[in-house]
């Protein structure tokens, strides 16, 4: 799996862009968000997704991880592929596809183009307990402790792949956030962590 490209912005189109990397350019299917905050001719970093199909191997790029992360979401259900995830991220930004999937909001998912009201459904239905756990706990956070997410989100990450279970390790991190206090760094997080279970 390539996690990002990291190199020249060659060449940059609404739907791809082409990023050189020590001579070999990469080409990658992007949001038209993505495209409003890429510098042309400048240095760039893309969050990569690479989705393999018998007859092709395709790049798909974000500015940033949240991005991915809910295209990620969309294409796990069935009947949306990365076309139409990349479709519905050109046309909503990150933060309404999240309000639209919370409020259940079936008709602003359904303006985006090829979406209908089935799909849209089905969107809401398969997301909204996965992105309404997300939003509340992130609007639950004052801005710095937002930072402190993305800790907790990395040592959660680390904790799951020594094999705890993910419920088990989120419970525990909360804890140690709470005791502690959320000025804790990563592996400050998971040494308490591995020391409490």
């Amino acid at each position: 799996m390539i996690a990002y490209i990291d190199g020249k912005l060659a060449y940059k189109d609404p739907t791809y862009v082409i990023i050189d990397v020590h001579g070999v350019g990469y080409q990658i299917k992007i949001p038209l968000s993505t495209y409003s905050a890429l510098p042309a001719g400048e240095r760039c970093k893309l969050q990569t997704y690479l989705h393999i199909k018998e007859d092709a191997h395709t790049l798909y790029g974000f500015t940033t991880a949240a991005e991915k992360e809910i295209f990620l979401l969309l294409i796990s259900i069935s009947g949306v592929g990365p076309n139409t995830g990349l479709m519905i991220l050109s046309s909503l930004s990150v933060d309404e596809i999240q309000q639209a999937i919370v409020r259940e909001d079936v008709r602003t998912i359904q303006q985006v183009k090829g979406i209908g009201a089935k799909t849209a459904q089905r969107v809401i239905l398969e997301l909204k307990d996965k992105i309404r756990k997300e939003v509340l706990t992130t609007d639950a956070l004052s801005a710095p402790a937002r930072v402190h997410n993305t800790i907790r989100a990395e040592a959660l990450s680390a904790l799951v792949t020594l094999g705890f279970a993910k419920n088990v390790a989120e419970k525990t991190l909360d804890s140690i956030i709470k005791r502690e206090g959320s000025n804790l760094s990563v592996e400050e997080l998971i040494k308490f962590a591995l020391k409490s279970s």
